[in-house]
């Protein structure tokens, strides 16, 4: 038999092989599609990257995926699923510990097993990796994985240094940039001398230490920060402005008193100068004064991972942050190569990267998709839980639209009453005169579980009025949205408990 080997994968000719469909055999055994098919590059193996490969394949392109790391990227071994699992296990501790029912329910402080904890976190972030990833791949026919580093070296041609040894050349007809992104650090004297970590140390960490200090006000400070509170820690966070700024202000307002009614210690306008640690002990010299802590959390926002990819060399243009900037159909500035995720301008979750990808595949194999994040939701996992949909007041008349708005707050929702905690609010923004809903922003228990049917509002383009026409069940938090929309025409503390 003789054999033509092409770009890592061999063209076998069906002639020596009679009764066999002409196709690309691989080195792992795998078949794909036939010598002609398209080919298509996708580098990363997250979100973005999973979604786009399966797509091409089901399209049928023959996939060639590259992964320099671990298979599954960053949500499901050291994002969402790592933290909303320690976020959960922080929470059942706190309810151990105080509840508004501790009158009748006598309260026990926990004991943490913080390495237990983190083996049963694990074990889920394995499983999950596996089923949803790695099994995926293997049992995927036209698409081959290739452990290494990838580098363009051409407009369609990509060098991958593999992890094994050697390198491996990846012609491409189609490419998709799915890379992600780490955390970012600011650059304050002395911090990177010091065992700080980020969130990807925190959430693996077997311990909880006895004051953590947090630098940083996004929902990854927020999320984490509450969470090494209720194992243990006390915690101080240092806000640059405030936290969650770039939100409502009424979001931020209403996190800081839920956080300083537990314990944590929240520093607004407050910026470290200067960091250094000593046997065993962070200080951190601030405009404020100095803290002290035993361990340091730097949680400042994540950074596209692009520096290594010589994009240069393809034509890529960058933003000013280094993101890859793309289009609605996730098109770079070099024809044939796309982007999708959390290392490009678009918004950095994991849900946005998944449609992002699958937008990516089928404009690569000759559709035409694009992604609409004008009802793009969005969750904050503190408790209370901060969802947003849509534009904020602000947002809104930045961009020339007249707004109306009404904020309920919970002491209004009978589900928040019988469960004894009124604290929060929900706020519908609506372009005035029309009254159609364009924005909802809530701080309420549970507030990820009501913001899908704001968004479903808002993407149907519904007034206020259909809003509050709509039957909500009874003692549920998602009734606060008719509240709330009923708000505009009526004084809802006159209404009986569960007035249509």
């Amino acid at each position: 038999m003789t054999t033509l080997k092409i770009e890592g994968m061999t063209c076998a000719s069906s002639a020596e092989h009679p009764g066999k469909t002409p196709g690309w055999a691989r080195a792992d055994g795998k078949r794909g599609d036939d010598a002609g098919a398209l080919r298509v590059a996708v580098i990363g193996s997250g979100g973005a990257a999973m979604a786009a490969a399966l797509k091409a394949a089901e399209n049928g392109a023959q996939v060639t995926l590259i992964e320099r790391g671990t298979i599954g990227g960053t949500c499901v071994n050291v994002g969402c699923v790592p933290s909303k699992i320690m976020i959960r296990a922080a929470h059942i501790a706190h309810l151990r510990q105080t509840s508004p029912f501790d009158a009748g329910i006598g309260a026990v402080a926990p004991v943490i097993d913080r390495p237990r904890l983190l083996a049963q976190q694990q074990a889920r972030v394995d499983e999950l990796r596996h089923a949803k990833y790695e099994n995926i791949l293997d049992t995927s026919p036209n698409i081959n994985v290739l452990h290494g580093e990838a580098r363009f070296t051409g407009s369609h041609t990509l060098t991958v240094t593999l992890t094994a040894g050697g390198e491996h050349t990846v012609s491409f007809d189609r490419c998709l940039i799915a890379t992600g992104a780490t955390a970012a650090v600011p650059p304050i004297p002395g911090l990177k001398e010091t065992p700080y970590w980020t969130s990807t140390e925190a959430l693996a960490s077997n311990m909880s230490p006895a004051r953590l200090a947090v630098i940083g006000s996004s929902a990854v400070a927020a999320e984490l920060a509450q969470a090494f509170a209720r194992l243990g820690s006390r915690v101080t966070v240092l806000a640059r402005h405030t936290l969650l700024y770039q939100e409502d202000p009424a979001i931020g307002e209403a996190v800081t008193v839920a956080f300083r009614a537990e314990g944590i210690e929240v520093l607004t306008q407050t910026e470290a100068s200067q960091v250094s640690y000593a046997d065993g002990r962070f200080v951190l010299s601030t405009n404020h004064g100095e803290v002290r802590a035993d361990q340091l959390l730097v949680a400042t926002g994540r950074a596209p991972n692009t520096g290594t990819l010589n994009l240069a060399s393809a034509g890529v243009q960058l933003d000013e942050r280094g993101a890859i900037a793309v289009d609605a159909g996730m098109r770079t500035s070099a024809p044939d190569i796309y982007a999708a995720g959390d290392c490009t301008n678009q918004p950095q979750f994991v849900y946005v990267a998944a449609a992002a990808g699958t937008r990516a595949a089928i404009n690569m194999t000759g559709g035409d998709s694009r992604l609409d994040l004008d009802a793009m939701p969005a969750v904050v996992f503190t408790e209370p839980q901060v969802a947003t949909v849509g534009y904020s007041e602000a947002q809104a008349q930045h961009a020339g639209i007249e707004t109306d708005s009404r904020t309920l707050t919970l002491d209004n929702v009978p589900r928040a009453l019988v469960n004894f905690d009124p604290h929060g609010f929900i706020k519908l923004v609506t372009e005035a005169g029309s009254g159609r809903l364009i924005g909802v922003q809530a701080v309420a228990p549970e507030a990820g579980e009501l913001i899908q049917t704001a968004a479903i509002a808002i993407g149907a383009r519904m007034t206020v009025q259909d809003l509050a026409d709509q039957l909500f069940p009874y003692l549920t938090m998602v009734e606060g949205l008719k509240l709330a929309a009923q708000t505009f025409s009526k004084d809802v503390r006159q209404l009986s408990c569960c007035a249509g």
